[in-house]
């Protein structure tokens, strides 16, 4: 059994999807802490629905609907995103604000050290990763009608003061370390390098990668999306190199050499490479960030882990990451010139 109502869905996709089929099953995918996702089995094929979870929600969180605009913008430029199929912004057909895509078949790696693959491989796994970055950062977004997709003017300035409102919305305890990073990062904000198609949370386990080789199939979960700093953006795929192995795609304390990984280095040397830039400043910095806004959105899950609204049976664990969160974001931070 589903969520929600399997027969309404049904009868919308044959009055909405081109050569629906009739829908067989209907399959929740684990994880997903913040859009439901769900597999769909026609007698035609597969389909994948993400809706917004039922209940109340915060503002501008959950905006399926720009994920639908995002994929349907970049698909046809032929960046790695499963093809868009519908959007129903009805909420009486199941429930919720969703859409449809395509079902991309291939493999998912939620552990970043990829005991999946051969130690011989593994650098060809991460530099697939770090090149599909630097590919959607070299996208015009007026040029795929995504001109107006973020807000102008200073990118980081607004996304601290956006995670410190959701974060307030959300917060259930007095953590000092999130405290004062909610004071030092507004006044330290650096200079926008660049404007850019941004994810908002890529990192590994949000590729789906080929059955027998390296290839970025699809890159998934676009509801942080918008214009931004791009080095922001490769920041948080960067951060996993400091960040525990709680975080099953962290990699701080990993014998990179032995694990046939890339250094955080030669990551940051690709990804210039392939952009054209000399360095990455302050990245501590954008380290600090990620790590804040990472802890927004697990207190956002904490929130609803208490209101009874978690859509996700490993809710409750990862509540348990929220204060070893904040200190590590406390302690970039420090690296980047905070005192106490």
């Amino acid at each position: 059994m589903t969520d929600f109502d399997e027969a309404s869905l049904a009868r919308w996709m044959q009055g909405m999807v081109p050569s629906a089929a009739p829908l067989r099953s209907v399959e929740k995918f684990a994880g997903g802490q913040s859009n439901p996702t769900y597999r769909l089995h026609t007698t035609a094929g597969g389909y994948v629905l993400r809706r917004k979870p039922f209940g109340k929600l915060l503002p501008s969180a959950h905006a399926v609907e720009r994920e639908f605009r995002l994929i349907s913008a970049i698909h046809p430029v032929g960046f790695p995103v499963p093809r868009p199929v519908a959007l129903c912004e009805d909420e009486t057909v199941i429930g919720a604000v969703f859409y449809l895509m395509e079902m991309v078949e291939g493999r998912t790696f939620w552990n970043g050290t990829l005991p999946e693959i051969a130690k011989a491989d593994r650098r060809a796994f991460y530099g697939a990763m770090i090149d599909k970055a630097a590919a959607l950062h070299s996208i015009d977004p007026y040029a795929v009608g995504l001109g107006d997709f973020g807000r102008p003017g200073n990118y980081m300035q607004r996304q601290v003061e956006r995670w410190t409102k959701q974060y307030r919305a959300s917060q259930t305890d007095d953590i000092p370390e999130v405290e004062k990073l909610i004071e030092w990062l507004p006044c330290t904000v650096p200079e926008q390098a660049g404007v850019s198609i941004i994810h908002g949370d890529y990192r590994i386990d949000n590729l789906i990668y080929a059955q027998d080789g390296p290839q970025v199939r699809a890159v998934l979960d676009w509801e942080l999306a918008t214009i931004g700093d791009p080095l922001a953006d490769f920041a948080y795929l960067a951060m996993h190199w400091v960040m525990p192995r709680d975080n099953p795609a962290g990699l701080s304390g990993v014998d990179l050499a032995e694990a046939g990984i890339p250094t955080l280095d030669e990551a940051v040397a690709r990804y210039c490479g392939a952009t054209g830039r000399d360095s990455l400043p302050d990245l501590h910095w954008y380290f600090a960030f990620n790590v804040f806004r990472l802890v927004g959105i697990v207190q956002g899950i904490k929130k609803r882990v208490i209101d009874g609204n978690a859509s996700s049976s490993q809710a409750t664990e990862a509540v348990e990451r929220l204060l070893p969160l904040a200190r590590v974001g406390w302690a970039q931070a420090r690296i980047a010139g905070a005192t106490e």
